[in-house]
């Protein structure tokens, strides 16, 4: 049983030895143990650093892409390195490394595919009132979407089973965790949670900038999750809103024309136009959730092929260093 633990790094030489130090270097079910950088177009000693301190492994970008690519190239990385088990930790020492062996045990005792550490937002003291209430807020329209009960739905510091991460077809650019949590629930795999508490804070949030721009980004994600995966779902109950509002003119006159001795009028044509403009918007939606519902079922298909792939091209990685 191998554990890669990955670290996506920008600029942390400072910390990334206060990381590096804290893995555990046994772990009880685990033979290996072994880390993953990711330099992400760092411009200090960062590499430097990690391979001062024996890490074999780096991937460096030689221009900045941001958290959701080193993501993506963590897993691949790990996966060719290997790993029967993932975890992602953060190179700011924000996670406590020390609580691996907890994040990982129920997937060395097989009761769950990813295990999703809860930082017990309440508890960060460096984090603003707004910014509680917009994480969980966040994670609570995730878990709709997603069907799922995480109580930390954009914690970093996670763990992945072999087949949970060669599963991940990981799109957006930005909010990584938040996908992944929706192709997860989406996918049926199932999903632990262990309480943990951060370390104190050494820097300021590279990914979130502003508010604003956070609960921009997130929504798009989830809206985007969402649409690929029940696609119907929004375009079926659009149809079904603007069919019923389509009716109501249609109705009405019919209403006024069986009980009304002079049921003409030109005030009924603006009311009756109006409803067949809805009408017509209720055929599009019903036609575009017909056709999108077509594309997840391809996109479904297309991802059995590539889990096929993958499963056949790191079966023989085990012994890949």
């Amino acid at each position: 049983m191998k554990l890669v633990v990955f670290i996506p790094c920008l600029n942390e030489e400072k910390t990334l030895p206060i990381v590096l130090k804290s893995i555990p270097k046994k772990i009880k079910g685990v033979d290996k143990i072994e880390v993953l950088i990711i330099d992400d177009g760092s411009t200090d000693k960062t590499s430097q650093v990690a391979r001062a301190h024996k890490v074999k492994r780096i991937i460096r970008h030689t221009k900045n892409k941001g958290l959701a690519y080193s993501f993506r190239d963590g897993i691949k990385g790990a996966l060719e390195m290997g790993a029967d088990i993932i975890v992602l930790t953060d190179g700011d020492n924000q996670y406590p490394q020390q609580k691996i062996p907890q994040l990982i045990k129920p997937i060395l005792d097989h009761k769950a595919d990813i295990v999703i550490a809860d930082r017990q937002i309440d508890t960060i003291k460096h984090f603003s009132s707004t910014k509680k209430f917009l994480q969980k807020f966040g994670t609570y329209i995730l878990n709709k979407v997603a069907g799922t009960s995480i109580p930390d739905g954009t914690s970093g510091f996670r763990a992945f089973s072999k087949q949970a991460a060669i599963e991940i077809n990981l799109i957006t650019r930005y909010s990584f965790g938040m996908e992944t949590a929706i192709q997860a629930g989406n996918k049926s795999q199932s999903i632990a949670t262990i309480k943990i508490k951060t370390n104190p804070k050494t820097r300021e949030s590279r990914l979130m900038k502003s508010n604003f721009s956070h609960v921009r980004k997130s929504g798009v994600a989830i809206l985007r999750g969402f649409l690929m995966y029940k696609p119907y779902a929004i375009f079926f109950s659009l149809g079904v809103v603007t069919l019923i509002i389509g009716l109501v003119p249609f109705v009405n006159y019919v209403y006024i024309f069986l009980t009304t001795k002079n049921p003409g009028g030109a005030h009924h044509l603006q009311s009756l136009i109006f409803g067949t403009v809805l009408l017509v918007a209720s055929f599009i939606a019903f036609t575009l959730g017909f056709i999108a519902d077509l594309i997840r079922i391809n996109r479904s298909l297309l991802e059995d092929i590539l889990e096929i792939q993958r499963q056949n091209q790191y079966a023989t990685k085990k012994t890949r260093r």
